[in-house]
């Protein structure tokens, strides 16, 4: 069965990620009641991380095994995680290959326990996953971002960022691949905060996004406008909003937005593609 798209065939989402975040995505149009769910694509990073060692050279590899060594011979959970750190940091700055960067990154903060790690590994999976094109890596990314969160918010459960972190797994990762219980219960995450600070534009944004995933439009445009009226060059909300104003067949707000990102984005190939979308519309 064919892949099948939220987008509205006009929606602006894909170029939005492709300037903001270098990498193009989009949302997964969410199952309906009846139809069969199919079988979430798997990642294996430990496979992954093998095959990648076949590029190895004989020094690298060399070097490697001994930082892999150290994970074994490590009596304390300590030096163990500096074996960790160490694979991550030959990942990352060696072979600067992200998912075994990542995985070791995630390995060691589990390991270590403390909200500043965890927290700085969870907000690294869920950086990537938005722009994540990739559907087994996107699952995997979401699944470890998800897991990171909740050992964070265990530690600190007031923490509002933790939270917003928390929700914007489900409606970036999981809503995105078209799972609507995924987005709803991102959305509850999010929830809670604004509940306390209606004045919390990081997750009213989250919020917006979820309304436009999930199709629920004139909520996320009542969230989308609610942060664009308190930060008024938001690029992302912007395109969000007239993204969702094209899904919702209003094809005048559409283009008024469109072309407001485009004179915030001043980028040719952005500008060139919303007027490929604009020309659409008409």
């Amino acid at each position: 069965m064919k892949k099948q798209f939220i987008l509205a065939g006009t929606g602006l989402l894909v170029v939005a990620l492709l300037f903001l975040f270098g990498r193009t995505t989009e949302p997964k149009k969410p199952m309906e009641a009846g139809m069969p769910a199919q079988a979430a694509k798997t990642f294996d990073v430990q496979q992954f991380i093998s095959k990648a060692k076949a590029s190895l050279t004989p020094t690298q590899s060399i070097y490697l095994s001994k930082l892999e060594n150290g994970i074994s011979r490590g009596d304390v959970p300590a030096q163990q995680v500096v074996a960790f750190q160490g694979l991550a940091a030959f990942w990352k700055d060696s072979m600067r290959m992200f998912e075994p960067y990542a995985f070791y990154i995630s390995e060691a903060a589990k390991l270590d326990n403390s909200e500043k790690n965890l927290t700085f590994a969870a907000q690294l999976f869920l950086e990537n996953l938005r722009g994540e094109s990739d559907e087994a890596k996107l699952n995997w990314e979401t699944t470890e971002a998800i897991g990171l969160f909740e050992k964070a918010i265990q530690l600190n459960p007031t923490n509002d960022d933790l939270r917003i972190g928390l929700g914007s797994c489900y409606v970036y990762g999981k809503g995105r691949s078209g799972d609507p219980q995924a987005t709803m219960k991102g959305i509850q995450e999010l929830l809670s905060v604004v509940r306390k600070d209606s004045n919390n534009m990081k997750a009213q944004m989250v919020l917006g996004i979820g309304g436009y995933v999930s199709g629920q439009y004139d909520k996320a445009i009542d969230r989308l406008k609610k942060v664009i009226s308190k930060e008024p060059n938001n690029m992302e909300a912007i395109a969000f909003l007239a993204d969702t104003y094209a899904a919702k067949g209003d094809k005048e707000e559409a283009v008024k937005w469109y072309t407001l990102s485009k004179k915030l984005a001043n980028n040719p190939h952005y500008t060139e593609e919303v007027d490929r979308r604009i020309n659409q519309l008409k």
